[in-house]
């Protein structure tokens, strides 16, 4: 461990000490720490959730410390309707979607911190290489349904919004630290808070520091680590007006991470695994991810009337990160030039013998290990504003939103391939690459977005109608890999541009104090990629029914949806091993996604005589996703369709079921987790073996114990029964899920 990460611990540690006896405050009753953004955000609350005429699940603070969870991808098993591909085991670069939209590195899916959109290049290039540390988040807000058309451009799965730690009404802080299995070392801390200042004004700030790091639980051949090291930053100042005639607030965020991860997309053949499933192959050794963000927003809301708000938001976003990771293999010597995909070789290690002898370390032999640095630079920003109007008109009481987005944002891709030889466990570089001689490309998107939306309610029925405006340009500028420094202009460009209109409409009807219903109907729209020629856009129309009941300390929601699309689109990426060109897309044609979302929770304790809280909880998902037409692809997980094959990386049946005991000074949690059989490629039938990602179940487990009344003492276990299942086979070979891990530590709150 660095000399830094070793000061911080140490520093966290001493503060956790000092501040053990301060006085904690006391929250005022009916705050709202998320008002600033209430007017850009479907809800800002789970009680507010159950007034949407949709599916809307809201993870509070609450529900995020239960499991003290730092992978996004656990967190998630709590909502219905979620996909997840698990890929490094820790979340780094998750690959989530929503009712069968395609999970592949969240790129179906609208992503946002705070009302922002936090994807790299959400119109250029949406592929999530970057994901905000969720262990920092206060709160999750994840909308399906019609609701989706609010945030865009991608409307088909829906939207997952992260909310960061508020700016605290009163001085206060908090910190934790924890130590687990392969020497894993956590660091949280908090302080902020607001005071008053002149004309009823306060000033307030806030400054948060997240550091974590793992020496991996993967193991290569010649020991070196397979973990990562990762640190965040988050610093805020405002003033804030909260009463007098037209209250308003504004406020500066700055945020930071700095990643560098021994990861990589060189699995195991299907013998290894079973011998090994945690082995590394000494030709990965040198696969690191380096990558860094920086975001700056600026937020001003101000109350122009009690039923008339105006929220503004400012961004600018750039991430830069080179994932510099084997490639393939040249058993003829000559790098780059003829070499066999890592993905073949892992396939069918039978007819690639002399390539996998080569990435064992068996022979050794100059230009025969080919690296790729994958050097990409990102940037986007814009400016987004909310209006909110509660108002009533022809006897009927409305709420208005009008919103409108100016973005712009950018990938520029410079990579080149170097060749090495494997020996004695080290890899030496053999032959240098040219900079910028494998891909030298900048894609850009400029995007103008609106949006309308009307709530109306006639006594127990709402309906809310809305519709989004998009009207984009994307443009891909290709240089010559001969001409690093751009000189000579771009050899080719293209351009794609579209204007669409989004509409979306339902219902929540009150049959009783206890049931409602609700039904609603959306288009799903997503667009294609810069410099597509082939692919049109994606396109389907997005139907759901369901209801709510709740009667004491249970509370049930059912929702059955139904996606049809008239066009499913498939990109070709590097992590989706699609054997075809970066960046290509291709037409799924006719596809029919449909499930159901089931969630139930209970504290059972209600039956009992008795002080203590025993949450009970279960989640259910269940989805058919198959093509509709039979055609052929280059896109390697879909390959030669016939109609009725079923989509790669869908599991039919997800469940997860959780239960808690809870006292006022310690408690447990424990939660299990099922995922049935899902195939890697399109296919019906039995899944063949090396396409195969088996069912599995997957326990975690929280307890707690307050030592004081602000001090916390806290250890857990994720994959509690040191379950071995495959979690990923694309791009190149099976990779496992995490094993037992076990973390301790403490928290104090002040």
């Amino acid at each position: 461990m660095s000399g830094l990460k070793s000061s911080f611990l140490m520093a966290s540690a001493a503060v956790l000490a000092l501040s053990a006896g301060a006085e904690a405050p006391e929250a005022a009753e009916g705050d709202d720490p998320y008002r600033l953004l209430s007017t850009v955000v479907v809800t800002g609350s789970s009680e507010a959730a159950l007034e949407v005429a949709g599916s809307v699940s809201f993870l509070t603070d609450a529900d995020l410390s239960v499991q003290a969870q730092s992978d996004v991808l656990r967190i998630l098993r709590a909502v219905p309707g979620v996909n997840i591909q698990e890929e490094d085991g820790y979340g780094l670069r998750p690959n989530i979607g929503l009712r069968g939209s395609g999970s592949d590195r969240s790129s179906r899916v609208a992503l946002m911190e705070d009302g922002v959109p936090i994807s790299p290049a959400p119109y250029a290039s949406p592929s999530a290489y970057y994901f905000p540390t969720i262990a920092r988040m206060s709160a999750i807000e994840v909308t399906k349904g019609p609701a989706a058309i609010l945030y865009g451009p991608r409307t088909t799965g829906g939207a997952i919004n992260m909310f960061s730690t508020p700016v605290p009404d009163a001085p206060s802080g908090y910190g934790q630290v924890m130590f687990g299995t392969n020497d894993r070392q956590r660091a949280h801390l908090w302080l902020g808070g607001k005071t008053d200042a002149a004309a009823g004004w306060q000033l307030g700030g806030l400054v948060e520091v997240f550091t974590d790091e793992t020496d991996g639980f993967k193991r290569l051949d010649n020991g070196r680590p397979t973990g990562f090291d990762a640190d965040d930053l988050v610093l805020k100042l405002g003033a804030y007006k909260a009463d007098g005639p037209m209250p308003q607030s504004v406020e500066l965020k700055y945020q930071t991470r700095e990643e560098t991860s021994n990861e990589t997309y060189f699995g195991l053949t299907l013998d290894d695994f079973r011998a090994d499933p945690y082995r590394r192959y000494d030709a990965s050794t040198d696969d690191v991810f380096n990558g860094e963000n920086e975001l700056f927003q600026l937020t001003h809301r101000i109350d122009l009337t009690p039923d008339l708000s105006l929220t503004t938001i400012a961004y600018h976003h750039d991430f830069a990160r080179n994932w510099y990771k084997l490639q393939g293999i040249n058993a003829d010597g000559t790098g780059a030039s003829g070499d066999v995909s890592i993905s073949s070789v892992l396939t069918d290690p039978v007819t690639y013998a002399a390539e996998y002898d080569l990435a064992v370390g068996i022979v050794s032999l100059d230009d025969s290990i080919v690296y790729r640095a994958n050097r990409r630079a990102y940037y986007s920003e814009g400016v987004q504003s909310v209006l909110n109007w509660k108002t009533a008109f022809g006897g009927v009481d409305h709420e208005l939103t009008i919103g409108a987005r100016v973005h712009q944002d950018e990938e520029d891709r410079f990579q080149e391939e170097d060749a090495y030889r494997l020996e004695g466990g080290q890899l030496i570089l053999t032959t240098a690459g040219a900079a910028g001689s494998q891909a030298n490309r900048i894609s850009s998107g400029e995007a103008l977005a609106l949006f309308v939306q009307d709530k109306f309610t006639i006594g127990r029925l709402s309906v809310t109608g809305g519709a989004r405006f998009e009207d984009y340009e994307l443009t891909r500028e290709d240089y010559a890999t001969s001409d690093p420094t751009r000189a000579a202009g771009p050899t080719q460009v293209r351009e794609l541009s579209d204007t669409v209109v989004v509409p979306g409409l339902s219902a929540l009807y009150e049959i009783s104090g206890t049931t409602t219903l609700l039904a609603g109907v959306h288009r799903g729209f997503a667009i294609a990629s810069p410099g597509t020629t082939n692919a049109d856009v994606e396109e389907s129309v997005n139907w759901e029914f369901g209801g709510r009941y709740s009667r004491g300390e249970f509370e049930l929601e059912a929702i059955a949806y139904f996606n049809d699309y008239s066009n499913l689109l498939g990109t070709c990426t590097a992590s989706s091993g699609g054997g075809c060109t970066v960046g290509d897309q291709f037409n799924g044609g006719e596809v029919d996604v449909q499930g159901l979302e089931l969630t139930a929770s209970w504290d059972a304790a209600a039956v009992l005589d008795t002080d203590l809280s025993i949450p009970v909880s279960l989640v259910y998902t269940l989805t058919d996703a198959e093509f509709q037409t039979s055609f052929e692809s280059d896109y390697e997980p879909w390959g030669d369709v016939a109609a009725g094959d079923e989509l790669p990386y869908i599991a039919d049946q997800q469940l997860t079921l959780s239960a808690g005991l809870e006292t006022d000074r310690w408690g447990a949690s424990l939660s299990g987790n099922y995922v049935s059989d899902a195939r890697a490629r399109a296919g019906q039938g039995s899944i063949p073996e090396r396409e195969l990602i088996e069912a599995r179940w997957v326990a975690d487990m929280a307890v707690w114990v307050d030592l004081a009344d602000r001090i916390r003492l806290r250890a857990k276990a994720e994959n509690l029964f040191d379950e071995v299942y495959v979690a990923s086979i694309d791009p190149a070979g099976l990779r496992p899920g995490k094993p037992f891990e076990f973390l301790m530590g403490v928290e104090v709150s002040f």
